[in-house]
């Protein structure tokens, strides 16, 4: 016997089954790999991640940070599977892709009120549902809830970053630290420093490379379906060099807190290169999303110091995100505003980064279980981060609606605000979560 159903076995869709089975409800979750490929995805595991490897700052006075240290009093399951598979990435917590993904499958499938079906669902049940299919939603589930939603659907274009072979890498030019030395010893993180000129020559490279036609996306958009612009967190590199010359070394090459070992100084410009698996002889170029043509990648990215001979195992690529106008159709519980057994989570909602997703997903399952057991569904503090985040894609405005991370903009104010500056702000605003989320939870 079902008591829910789950569609999508992404990040939001493991955590949402997870909490709702250890709640007692027999769960039926849905993921149409691999039957039905996406494009991004390389594997058949559940929580697959495709863009970069990395969940964001550890750090209690970052957004990220407090994020996750909510989702550890909530009892996250991914973010335990995540912090089993951690890699050295200094105050970030980055993990190897599979084997993080291989041990949410592994909880998932040895579940007892669990049942994993690989198939694609099409439409949305009436029975309760828990809507978790993510950016890369298939065209039939997408027409589906367009048609609930009374077709408001949003999209934007999304891109991963390349990925190298760490012995591929010219460490006699590459240097290892993490920025103001916040990690290991060694350094969490490869760099490659740039001169002024190598990043003028870098940066004109860029500029003036092929790009793949983004057609083939447009096509596939159906009638109803509003076209969305790139999302602003997420921005290829060779747009934002379109924005200036000096955009990116403001932006994903900022040099800040690193000195290059050869001359001491801090260098004009820097790219960093993160590790990617547990075995660590790949590196992802952190930053550095792209859709230029494959040909045009190997060969701009291999002006990079340290990278002249570097060997791309995997080319960055674009590819569309879906999501709805929550704004219109969900609560600030993830309810959907015309049924109470109908819930979203995920990235589909507008929520962006792989904890908001994880965040959202513990929401929803455990929403639907106290919906289910005849208690009301929970409002979390909009003094929270997670309660925050499902205010802000419930309640912004429709006109200027695009995917949201977690961030201490979209906390109410605290009355030492204007007092308080940077860091100390955002220690403030960390310690008020934690504490209303526990006071929330008694």
């Amino acid at each position: 016997m079902t008591d829910l159903t789950i569609i999508g076995g992404g990040l939001a869709g493991s955590e949402a089954a997870w909490q709702a089975a250890e709640r007692g409800l027999n769960v039926t979750l849905y993921e149409m790999r691999p039957r039905v490929t996406t494009g991004a995805h390389e594997t058949e595991y559940l929580a697959e991640l495709v863009c970069s490897n990395s969940l964001g700052s550890n750090l209690p006075d970052r957004a990220s940070g407090l994020l996750k240290e909510e989702c550890r009093r909530l009892g996250s399951m991914l973010l335990e599977c995540a912090e089993s598979a951690a890699l050295p990435a200094g105050a970030a917590l980055a993990v190897d892709r599979e084997l993080f993904a291989r041990r949410v499958t592994e909880r998932i499938e040895a579940h007892p009120r669990i049942r994993l079906v690989r198939e694609e669902a099409t439409e949305i049940p009436a029975a309760p549902v828990i809507v978790a299919s993510g950016p890369l939603t298939s065209p039939r589930l997408s027409e589906s809830i367009a048609a609930l939603n009374g077709a408001e659907h949003l999209y934007f274009f999304d891109a991963i970053a390349p990925i190298v072979s760490a012995d591929s890498i010219n460490m006699e030019i590459a240097f290892r630290a993490s920025r103001y030395d916040v990690g290991e010893e060694d350094g969490d993180y490869i760099n490659c420093p740039f001169t002024k000129e190598e990043y003028e020559t870098f940066v004109a490279a860029l500029q003036s490379a092929e790009r793949i036609e983004l057609r083939a996306f447009e096509d596939a958009i159906r009638t109803g379906v509003k076209a969305g612009t790139f999302f602003e967190g997420c921005l290829p590199v060779e747009i934002i060099a379109e924005r200036g010359a000096q955009s990116l070394s403001f932006g994903p090459m900022r040099p800040t807190g690193l000195r290059d070992p050869r001359t001491g100084k801090r260098p004009y410009a820097v790219v960093q290169l993160r590790q990617d698996n547990l075995a660590g002889d790949l590196y992802n170029l952190v930053g550095f999303q792209t859709n230029l043509k494959f040909p045009e990648q190997k060969r701009v990215f291999r002006l990079i110091p340290g990278l002249e001979q570097a060997e791309i195992v995997r080319y960055g690529q674009m590819h569309r995100n879906t999501f709805i106008a929550s704004p219109k159709v969900l609560r600030p519980t993830l309810q959907h505003v015309s049924r109470d057994d109908l819930f979203f989570a995920g990235q589909v909602t507008g929520v962006e980064g792989y904890m908001g997703n994880i965040a959202t997903g513990l929401l929803a399952g455990w929403n639907t279980a106290r919906v289910l057991s005849g208690e009301s569904a929970l409002e979390l503090p909009q003094t929270t981060m997670l309660g925050a985040l499902c205010h802000y894609v419930t309640h912004a405005d429709l006109r200027d609606f695009q995917p949201m991370k977690a961030n201490f903009g979209i906390l109410p104010p605290i009355e030492s605000d204007k007092r308080l500056k940077g860091r100390d702000r955002a220690r403030a605003h960390s310690e008020r979560a934690l504490a209303e989320l526990e006071n929330f939870l008694k």
